[in-house]
């Protein structure tokens, strides 16, 4: 498994040459947040399409 340190290395070799910090930032924000729900997908910490309905609707008021 690769370390942060060489996943950010990896990313900033395929986005353009003229990103922006904010571009970076952004990218590296996107990757934690797909690492981290695989993460959960592996662990079991995931709802049903009917849970999360249920929950909706409580805040949809249907």
């Amino acid at each position: 498994m690769s370390t942060a340190k060489e996943e950010v290395r990896k990313m900033l070799d395929q986005i353009p040459e003229d990103a922006t910090f904010e571009d970076i930032q952004y990218h590296i924000y996107v990757q934690e947040k797909i690492e981290r729900g695989m993460k959960d997908i592996e662990e079991g910490n995931v709802l049903s399409q009917e849970e999360v309905e249920r929950r909706m609707s409580k805040w949809l008021g249907k």
